[in-house]
C-alpha cells in the first residue's frame, strides 16, 4: 500500500511540475520542462507540486547523464582523452554554459590492477585531465573541482578487460 502512496504522490508532484509554464527564453530550457534547476526558488509548499532542491539537483544529474553523458573512458595507464571523450566533454561545456549555476566534481578512477597508491594518483591525474579540457573549452577553474578514487570505487566487478575498461573512467557529477 505505501509502494502505491509513494507512486501516487510521485507521479502527482511529476504532473503538476510538467503543468507548469516558463518562459524558455528565461530559463534556457524548454516551457513547462522545469529546467531552470539552478535559477528560480521552488514554486510553493514541498508536496504541492514544487521540487525540493535536491529533487531538482537529482532531475538535472539524470538528464546530465542520459543527453549529455556524465563519463569518459581511458586506456590503460593513460590520462590521454579521445575523440569519444572529448565529444562527450564538449557536450558537458555545453550543458554547464546552458546551465551558468552549476558546478561540477569530476571524479577519477582507475581499474583494480597496481597499488591503492598508484590507482589514487591515476585517478587523480585523470580528473585533472577531464578538468583541463572542460577548462579549454571556456568553462571557469571555480565550476570545477576534482577528486580521485583510485580503484575504491569499481563501476565493474571482475578481473577481465572488459570490467578494467569500464573502471578506468573520469565521472563529472554535478555538485552545486
Amino acid at each position: 500500500m505505501r509502494r502505491i502512496v509513494v507512486s501516487f504522490t510521485a507521479l502527482t508532484a511529476l504532473l503538476a511540475v510538467a503543468a507548469c509554464s516558463d518562459d524558455p527564453q528565461q530559463t534556457g530550457g524548454v516551457a513547462g520542462s522545469g529546467s531552470a534547476i539552478g535559477s528560480q526558488p521552488s514554486r510553493g509548499p514541498v508536496g504541492q507540486g514544487a521540487l525540493t532542491e535536491a529533487e531538482r539537483l537529482a532531475q538535472l544529474q539524470r538528464e546530465f547523464q542520459t543527453s549529455v553523458g556524465d563519463r569518459v573512458y581511458f586506456t590503460t595507464d593513460s590520462v590521454s582523452l579521445n575523440g569519444d571523450s572529448k565529444a562527450t566533454l564538449d557536450r558537458q561545456a555545453a550543458f554547464l554554459r546552458r546551465y551558468p549555476t552549476i558546478t561540477l566534481r569530476i571524479e577519477g578512477h582507475a581499474d583494480e590492477r597496481g597499488t591503492r597508491e598508484y590507482n589514487l594518483a591515476l585517478g587523480d591525474r585523470r580528473a585533472q585531465s577531464t578538468r583541463e579540457y572542460l577548462l579549454a573549452q571556456g568553462i571557469s577553474s571555480n565550476r570545477l573541482s576534482t577528486t580521485t578514487y583510485g580503484k575504491e570505487r569499481p563501476e565493474a566487478i571482475g578481473s577481465n578487460e572488459a570490467a578494467w575498461a569500464k573502471n578506468r573512467r573520469a565521472v563529472s557529477v554535478i555538485a552545486q
